[in-house]
């Protein structure tokens, strides 16, 4: 569990770490081409380092029924999200739009425990709630005034937290397989989509040395950080691994503090409070109770503890963990766990 929460974490912190730099990229390239940009240098990247890995192309390890889960998080968050949040900046505020943004983990938790039946006690639900908290008090405006003002411009960014809520839910079905693959593979079509979405709009390609950039900041704020995120839905879930990655603002915030040497306010300090008290509240969590394994069959890395005592079908060395497809027969029994790929039964 505290692996798969340092994933969550680091997760947010390469994406929080990666907004500053983006920024510096918005005045020289067109937003969504940049999109398009930062989701292709992610799946660019990874791709080449999972051919290095594998020696070639290897099967991804998904099932036929996991495919429609995996274009579907595509769609929801590589393609409509970050077209409606791109709608969205051009006619609301910049502190506005950092509230609004907030919204993702609230809705995040919300499709998990009411579609997918995801559970979550009382120190889940107040964990989230305190960092969801800081991450307000942390975007809250600070006197500043004026704006752009209407409905349309809050209620597209809304709609893109739904998408990247939708999409967080999604991956989740489908993130005991090979996560460089999931990461990979969401980059490519994604910057594809909104590249082309770019340049069919009048967008022209950025000089190469702020191309080559934008594709770095995208490998590593966006590709590296989705692969720690699916395997943080692994092991997690999809309501705690969104509220840890709302950290990401704080993270990118202290990071700021650090490395540039800005001033701290009583804003940073509160969310530091909130953050750090739902952090506690999650990580102090026991959830123990009789539970029953349905049979299943997926593929991901793992060494024979009680919950993979299976045969091998093909020449075994000893070595563990290691990968392969293997099945689960039904199993009932009891010990501390949390939704993770293998406690996913209603409650």
């Amino acid at each position: 569990m505290h692996r798969s929460v340092a994933y969550a974490l680091l997760a947010a912190g390469l994406f929080g770490a990666s907004t500053p730099f983006a920024k510096l990229l918005v005045g020289e390239v067109a937003p969504v081409l940049l999109a398009g940009l930062l989701y292709l240098g992610s799946g660019l990247g990874l791709a080449a380092i999972r051919l290095v890995r594998d020696r070639g192309w290897a099967r991804a390890g998904l099932g036929a029924g996991e495919w429609p889960w995996l274009l579907g998080a595509i769609l929801f968050g590589g393609v409509l999200g970050p077209v409606a949040l791109m709608v969205g900046l051009r006619s609301t505020a910049g502190a506005t739009a950092s509230l609004l943004l907030n919204l993702e983990a609230v809705l995040t938790a919300l499709i998990a425990w009411v579609v997918f039946r995801e559970n979550a006690g009382r120190r889940i639900v107040l964990g989230m709630l305190a960092i969801v908290a800081g991450g307000v008090a942390l975007s809250w405006p600070a006197g500043e005034a004026g704006g752009a003002s209407g409905w349309l411009g809050p209620l597209a960014i809304a709609a893109a937290c739904l998408c990247w809520a939708i999409d967080n839910n999604l991956t989740r079905k489908v993130s005991a397989a090979d996560a460089l693959f999931v990461a990979g593979l969401k980059g490519l079509i994604a910057g594809a989509a909104n590249g082309l979405l770019a340049l069919f709009l009048g967008a022209t390609l950025p000089a190469p040395a702020t191309l080559a950039a934008a594709l770095t900041v995208g490998l590593l704020g966006y590709g590296f950080s989705l692969v720690l995120f699916v395997l943080a839905l692994r092991g997690l879930g999809a309501a705690r691994t969104g509220a840890y990655f709302s950290t990401a603002p704080f993270i990118g915030a202290a990071l700021a503090l650090v490395l540039l040497g800005e001033s701290t306010s009583a804003a940073f300090w509160l969310a530091a409070a909130l953050m750090g008290g739902g952090v506690w509240l999650h990580l102090t969590e026991h959830h123990e109770h009789e539970h029953t394994h349905e049979p299943i069959e997926h593929s991901h890395r793992h060494a024979h503890d009680e919950h993979h005592r299976h045969e091998h079908d093909f020449a075994w060395d000893g070595d563990e963990p290691h990968v392969h497809r293997h099945r689960h027969a039904a199993l009932t029994h009891r010990h501390p766990h949390f939704p993770d790929i293998h406690h996913r039964h209603p409650h």
